[in-house]
């Protein structure tokens, strides 16, 4: 049961009120952005709440069992705050949400209804829904170590122990020639071998991705020339003379972490737990029967 402050259930006892709702959203990038359905500006909390940007919000659903709880948003994308390229570019991804029923005549009576997440996000030619899950989403989510072959840390984090900042793991490249939407030439690379920034992460310095981060899908050389392929293109395309921060990748497996990162000791994978081959291999009379590992 929500504890509402004496005034504002005074309000609500009068039976005419001037009720609005506002949404509070922080993205992950630090940026915390408010919207109301109100007709005109409500500030609180430090952040003001702008009418102006077409969004609007479904009944709210709610349950008293354990299953994620939604409701959806909408709105269009003709506001400077919610564009297109932002949506695409994931900047509203898992974005934390904020529900607060407000006393527009007096902002100070307000309540908080409910927090949550955005989810899936369907965009269409000039507008947007957005899911916002309840808290109850986290519950679904895979939480401890996997037993299996490959590695589990992320490179570069604690458990891994390696200095991504470190020249030898890190370099810094410019766009020379545009091959197609996610590949490109780029100098400044030629002092690390192929295949060197393969599933590692490419950081843009400067152009119109400045500041976003891509996973590189594979990495070739050429004498002194590198050729770099993103997983993915782009929201907005790449050109020449973009500048960039390229770091080194792992693709989870023993044999790279012991040859390229001399990092065995800090290995979170089971190398040795038997496979699917194990399941599936049937006995043979030319096999070797001496109870060697197979």
């Amino acid at each position: 049961m929500k504890s509402l402050c004496p005034d504002l259930q005074a309000h609500l006892d009068e039976g005419t009120t001037t009720l609005a709702w506002c949404w509070r959203i922080s993205r992950s990038d630090g940026v915390a952005l408010g919207f109301t359905d109100h007709d005109r500006a409500l500030v609180f909390d430090g952040t003001a709440f702008e009418p102006e940007s077409g969004f609007a919000a479904s009944e709210i659903r709610a349950g008293s069992d354990l299953a994620v709880d939604a409701q959806d948003a909408s709105g269009v994308l003709t506001s400077d705050r919610i564009t297109e390229s932002d949506i695409l570019d994931g900047r509203w991804d898992n974005a934390a949400v904020e529900l607060w029923r407000v006393n527009w005549a007096d902002a100070n009576q307000r309540v908080l209804l409910r927090r949550g997440a955005v989810g899936q996000i369907r965009r269409g030619r000039i507008a947007f829904v957005a899911e916002v899950r309840s808290l109850a989403h986290l519950l679904g989510q895979t939480v401890g170590r996997t037993f299996q072959a490959g590695c589990d840390a992320e490179l570069g984090d604690a458990r891994c122990g390696i200095d991504l900042e470190n020249a030898v793991y890190k370099g810094n490249g410019m766009v020379t020639d545009l091959l197609r939407d996610r590949a490109f030439r780029a100098s400044g690379l030629a002092g690390f071998d192929a295949g060197w920034f393969a599933a590692g992460t490419l950081t843009w310095t400067s152009g119109t991705n400045a500041g976003r981060i891509t996973e590189v899908l594979s990495h070739g050389l050429t004498a002194t020339i590198a050729t770099l392929t993103l997983l993915e293109a782009p929201i907005r395309a790449i050109a020449e003379g973009d500048s960039f921060i390229s770091r080194a990748g792992c693709d989870k497996r023993i044999a790279t972490c012991t040859g390229k990162f001399a990092n065995t000791p800090n290995f979170r994978g089971f190398p040795h737990i038997p496979g699917q081959d194990a399941v599936l291999r049937y006995a043979s009379q030319d096999g070797s029967h001496d109870g060697e590992v197979l």
